[in-house]
C-alpha cells in the first residue's frame, strides 16, 4: 500500500474554509508533509473589501506558516485561490472556475462550516446544510474525483451518550426543512427553533446532524469519508506546539481565566473534556481520506476524532492546570491572580459568579476600567453555551480510528500522528495557555519576568486585603459578642491560673522543710505522700481560682 505522501502526489485538492482554524491548519500540513501534491484549489469570498487572492496571502503570511516557508519557500505556487460563496446558488461560480475544477479535482475536504452556537436557523442551515448539498452536487460532476471528505463534529448526536461510526436518522428531513424556511418569516423561525432542535443544545450541533445525513443521501454514489472532532483545541505538536489563532472555544475560557476575570464556570469536575488537538483532527483528516482513496471501502466512512474513550481528561483537571499554567507563565496585566474552577453544585457557582465576577467588574468600572461589566456579560453568555458541553459526557467508539492507525506504516504513523494516548495533558495545557498569550494576544515572551512581578504585586495586594479584612471582621462583629468575651477571658485566666500554680508548685517542692514544720505529728508522712498532698491541695485551689474569677466576668 502507498504511503500518504505518496498517494497525494499529483493531486489536485479542493479545500472550503482555508480561512478558518482548521482549515488553514489542514492546507499548512499538506503542504508541509506531502510537497508533491500537484495544487491546491481553495474556495474563498470577498470579505471586508479584501478580494479571495487578498485574504489567503493574509493567512499565508501568518506565524502558522512560519515552518514550512523555512522549508519549501515556493509553496504559494501550489495554492489557487478562487472566488465562491457558498451560500449562494452554485457556489457562485464563474464559469471558467467551474470547468477548471470540475476538469481537475481529485480530493475535496470541506471543513467550512459556521460554528456560531447562537447562529439564527435560517444562517445555519444555509451555511452548514444548503453549502453542503451544493458541494455535493458540485463534486457529482467532477470526472476525476477520488474521494470526498467531510469535517462535521463528535456532538452531532449529543442526544444519544453512546455514539457509533455511523450516520444516524436525521432529527428532521432536511429537504423539507429547507423548502419551509423560504415561506417562513424571521419571528416564525425564531419561534420554532427551540422546537425544532429539541434535546440538541444549539443550532449548530443540529445543522451538522441534517448535514451528514445530507451527505449520505445525496453523495451515495460518492467515495465520502465523515471526520467527527469533539472540542477542538490548539496544536499539540505541529507545526509546532500550543498554536492557536481564536477565542473559540476553550480558548476564550482559557484566556479569560488567565487575565483574572473568569473564576468560576458551571461544569461537573467529573466530566469528560473531550478536547482533541486541532494537528490530530488535520492528521486524521488527511489519512482517512488517503485510506478511502486507496481502498474504495463500499460503505461511508465515519471516524470519531475523540480522546476521553483512549486518555480520559475531566474537567476538573482542566481547572487545575489552566490556573497552574497561567500563574507560572502569567499574562500581561492581569487583573486578579488566576483562580480558575469549575463548580458541580448551582449555589457555589452562582456565589462565585455574584461575588468574583459582578462585584468585582463593579469595583474595576469605578476606578480605571469602564468596560468590566460588559465583558463579564459577554462571558457569562457564553459560558451558558459551554455549560452543556461541561456538565455531561458521552461514549464514543473508535474502532475505525483504531483500524486506521493500524492501517498506517511506521513512517506514516509518525508524520501523521492520530495516536492521542500518547498525549500528556499536563504538558499539553501549559502549551495550550502559552499558545493563548503567544499567538491570540501577541504578547512577548521576553515580558515574562514583568508579568511575574506584576502577578506577586497583585497576590501581595490580595493577602494583605485578606488580612485587613480578618482584623475588621473580628474587631465589629466577634470582639463584641458577650460569648467571644466569655470564652477569650476563660482561656487567658487559664492559662494564668496554670502558670500561677506552676510557679507555687515549684516554689513549695524547692522548700519541703518549711511545710513539715507547720504540719501536726500525726500528718508527717514521707515525702511521696506530701507531694500528693501538695499536688491534690493545689489542683483544688486552680479550680476555686477559675469559678471564682468566671464569676466576676461581665454580663
Amino acid at each position: 500500500m502507498v504511503s500518504i505522501p505518496e498517494y497525494y502526489e499529483g493531486k489536485n485538492v479542493l479545500l472550503t474554509g482555508a480561512t478558518g482554524f482548521l482549515g488553514k491548519v489542514l492546507l499548512e500540513k499538506l503542504l508541509r508533509s506531502c510537497p508533491k501534491v500537484n495544487s491546491v484549489y481553495v474556495l474563498v469570498r470577498q470579505k471586508a473589501g479584501q478580494t479571495p487572492q487578498e485574504r489567503v496571502e493574509e493567512v499565508l503570511s501568518g506565524k502558522l506558516f512560519d515552518r514550512l516557508r523555512d522549508e519549501n519557500p515556493d509553496f504559494r505556487e501550489k495554492i489557487i485561490a478562487i472566488n465562491s460563496e457558498l451560500t449562494q446558488p452554485k457556489l457562485a461560480l464563474s464559469e471558467e472556475d467551474k470547468e477548471v475544477i470540475i476538469e481537475s479535482t481529485n480530493i475535496i475536504f470541506h471543513c467550512a462550516a459556521t460554528v456560531r452556537f447562537n447562529e439564527n436557523l435560517r444562517d445555519a442551515v444555509q451555511l452548514n446544510v444548503i453549502a453542503t448539498r451544493q458541494l455535493i452536487l458540485l463534486a457529482q460532476q467532477m470526472k476525476n474525483l477520488e474521494v470526498f471528505m467531510h469535517v462535521s463534529t463528535a456532538y452531532a448526536y449529543c442526544n444519544r451518550k453512546h455514539i457509533d461510526e455511523v450516520v444516524y436518522p436525521p432529527p428532521v428531513d432536511p429537504k423539507k426543512l429547507i423548502d419551509s424556511l423560504e415561506w417562513m418569516d424571521d419571528g416564525l423561525v425564531n419561534d420554532i427553533t427551540p422546537k425544532l432542535i429539541g434535546d440538541r443544545p444549539n443550532t449548530y450541533i443540529y445543522t451538522k446532524a441534517l448535514a451528514e445525513y445530507v451527505v449520505q443521501q445525496e453523495g451515495a454514489k460518492l467515495n465520502v469519508a465523515i471526520v467527527r472532532p469533539s472540542i477542538v483545541g490548539a496544536s499539540w505538536k505541529e507545526p509546532f506546539p500550543g498554536w492557536i489563532d481564536n477565542f473559540n472555544g476553550p480558548s476564550g475560557l482559557f484566556i479569560a481565566a488567565g487575565k483574572g476575570i473568569l473564576r468560576t464556570i458551571r461544569a461537573s469536575n467529573n466530566a469528560l473534556a473531550d478536547l482533541v488537538p486541532v494537528d490530530v483532527v488535520v492528521n486524521m483528516s488527511l489519512a482517512a481520506a488517503w485510506y478511502s482513496g486507496v481502498n474504495r471501502p463500499r460503505n461511508i466512512m465515519v471516524y470519531n476524532c475523540t480522546t476521553g474513550s483512549t486518555n480520559p481528561f475531566h474537567w476538573g483537571e482542566v481547572g487545575y492546570y489552566v490556573s497552574h499554567s497561567f500563574k507560572m507563565n502569567p499574562l500581561n496585566q492581569v487583573f486578579r491572580c488566576p483562580s480558575f474552577k469549575f463548580n458541580s453544585s448551582s449555589l457555589s457557582h452562582h456565589y462565585r459568579k455574584g461575588v468574583s465576577h459582578r462585584v468585582s467588574a463593579l469595583l474595576l468600572d469605578c476606578t480605571h476600567v469602564d468596560r468590566m461589566m460588559k465583558t463579564i456579560t459577554r462571558l457569562h453568555k457564553a459560558m451558558v453555551f459551554l455549560e452543556y458541553f461541561t456538565s455531561n459526557s458521552w461514549v464514543w467508539n473508535t474502532d475505525n480510528v483504531n483500524m486506521l492507525m493500524n492501517q498506517l506504516n511506521p513512517e506514516d504513523k509518525k508524520t501523521f500522528n492520530i495516536d492521542v494516548r500518547q498525549l500528556h495533558w499536563a504538558e499539553y495545557i501549559e502549551n495550550y495557555c502559552l499558545g493563548t498569550k503567544k499567538y491570540v494576544l501577541n504578547e512577548e515572551m521576553s515580558g515574562l519576568p514583568a508579568a511575574r512581578k506584576h502577578l506577586n504585586k497583585l497576590r501581595n495586594i490580595r493577602y494583605g486585603f485578606n488580612t485587613i479584612l480578618v482584623i475588621l471582621i473580628w474587631r465589629i462583629f466577634i470582639a463584641r459578642s458577650q460569648m467571644a468575651r466569655n470564652i477569650w477571658y476563660f482561656v487567658t485566666c487559664q492559662k494564668h491560673h496554670k502558670t500561677r500554680t506552676a510557679e507555687q508548685d515549684r516554689r513549695n517542692l524547692a522548700q519541703p522543710s518549711l511545710i513539715r514544720e507547720h504540719l501536726p505529728a500525726a500528718d508527717q508522712r514521707g515525702d511521696g505522700a506530701l507531694e500528693c498532698n501538695l499536688a491534690e491541695d493545689h489542683s483544688e485551689l486552680a479550680l476555686q481560682g477559675q469559678i471564682q474569677h468566671l464569676q466576676i466576668l461581665p454580663s
